[in-house]
């Protein structure tokens, strides 16, 4: 039962993307989840919790580099180890 290694703290502002300055590789070691507005999201690509923000990808809209746009929600943000 004792967890020898122990979980980094979940940052205030996360990132997937491997290029923003607001990823953390270490938090992408475990299983996270996030929950706006008390329901859980599984398409999340960037949060901030002191903002109260999720951003998340738009259903077919790319950018110029074929990337995904991302469209903020605004709500109650936590994130957690699951």
């Amino acid at each position: 039962m004792n967890d020898t290694k122990s979980l980094p703290d979940l940052p205030d502002r996360l990132s997937v993307n491997s290029r923003s300055p607001h990823h953390v590789a270490e938090v992408f070691e475990h299983d996270i989840g996030i929950l706006l507005n008390d329901k859980e999201r599984f398409d999340v690509e960037e949060y901030c919790i002191s903002e109260g923000w999720v951003k998340v990808p738009s259903k077919k809209a790319l950018d110029r580099r074929g990337q995904p746009l991302l469209m903020t929600i605004k709500g109650t943000v936590k994130a957690f180890y699951r």
